[in-house]
């Protein structure tokens, strides 16, 4: 199989992603592998579609420097290629990075996901599940049950007043936004800077208010499914608990949170089966949960990361299990001819 894998840019690309071990575990397996990025699809008047790709020349990396070290190279070549000569399109970029500097590179992982979709492209996430999910807002639509009491407005007097609802505290966060930034926790509707708070966090529009747990003193746990069901191996689940830095609220990996085991209880497996329908009808092949307590905080659908994290805490490389999961659903594809839709293929 070709797999292309749609990133923001490759200059940003980073050997403990998640990413870069996905592509190592697709050259490992045979593949080939490029990258993609938001400015590289060309549509032709005679329809056809085109990516201008990054490739590799020469051997194929095994570890993760020498992988980007080559994409950031002299071995670095850039093909322009038919899609409808690549297999898989893994859309793995963060859309919410983008959305202040170059808001027209948010929504090309969608839209050209649907075009390489309808020429037979294996695409994963499935485009039109990700479009829905282009914000937290997305979250509103799993079951009540497992969700924090949440409101979101721009508005501080509704903020206030949940707030004051809220005895245990309020966390504060962008409706748009990733990797723990402008995330806050307010005590009360009394404090001093609750103004400057807000005027940061609603920078880039709606704002979410959640009731805070208390178990989040602990960190959260980063719960893999895949297929929409948990992702494991021989008794050993794609889990870490994420623990913060002493003195922040954010567990983020990004923002000096670190990775410890996590047990997983079936009170977690209970709630991932809460959410598996949902994923499933929206083609979500690959998501990572943010668990705290009986509560998931985020299902992070666009390029969840941590797959390096439960190797080192675990010897397993569940990269080769995603790979091997799309050249499941390549041979699918190609016994049915291709007329198993994109979205259903996508959770096969």
């Amino acid at each position: 199989m070709r797999i292309a894998f749609f990133v923001n840019s490759i200059e940003g690309e980073t050997t403990y992603y998640t990413t870069t071990s996905l592509a190592l575990a697709a050259l490992a397996r045979g593949h080939e592998i490029c990258y993609v990025t938001p400015g590289d699809f060309v549509l032709r008047p005679d329809d056809g579609l085109l990516v201008r790709a990054t490739t590799l020349s020469g051997s194929k990396p095994k570890k993760p420097e020498t992988l980007l070290s080559a994409l950031k190279g002299e071995q670095a070549k850039i093909s322009t290629i038919d899609m409808r000569d690549v297999q898989v399109l893994f859309l793995r970029n963060d859309p919410s990075e983008d959305a202040d500097k170059r808001p027209w590179a948010v929504y090309v992982g969608t839209n050209f996901g649907r075009l390489a979709a309808a020429r037979g492209v294996i695409v994963v996430n499935d485009p039109d599940g990700l479009a829905l999910a282009q914000n937290k807002l997305y979250f509103q639509g799993f079951p009540e049950i497992v969700r924090p009491t949440t409101l979101i407005s721009r508005s501080i007097e509704e903020i206030r007043t949940f707030i004051d609802d809220h005895p245990d505290g309020v966390m504060l966060k962008p409706l748009q936004g990733s990797g723990g930034k402008n995330v806050f926790k307010i005590r009360s509707s009394g404090e001093a800077n609750l103004n400057q708070i807000f005027e940061v966090a609603s920078g880039a529009g709606y704002l979410i208010a959640q009731d805070y747990l208390p178990e989040a003193v602990g960190g959260d746990i980063r719960f893999f499914l895949m297929n929409g069901r948990p992702l494991e191996r021989n008794g050993i689940h794609a889990a870490f608990r994420r623990v913060p830095a002493k003195g922040d609220v954010r567990s983020n990996m990004h923002v000096s949170g670190t990775a410890e085991p996590a047990t997983i209880t079936p009170q977690i497996l209970a709630i991932a089966e809460k959410l598996r329908p949902k994923l499933i009808a929206d083609g979500m092949f690959l998501v990572g949960l943010d668990i705290v307590g009986n509560k998931v905080l985020e299902a992070n659908v666009f390029t969840p990361g941590g797959f390096p994290e439960v190797a080192a805490i675990h010897g397993v490389d569940f990269s080769e299990d995603v790979i091997i999961s799309l050249e499941n659903k390549w041979r699918i594809q190609q016994l049915y001819g291709g007329t198993v839709p994109n979205r259903t293929l996508a959770t096969l």
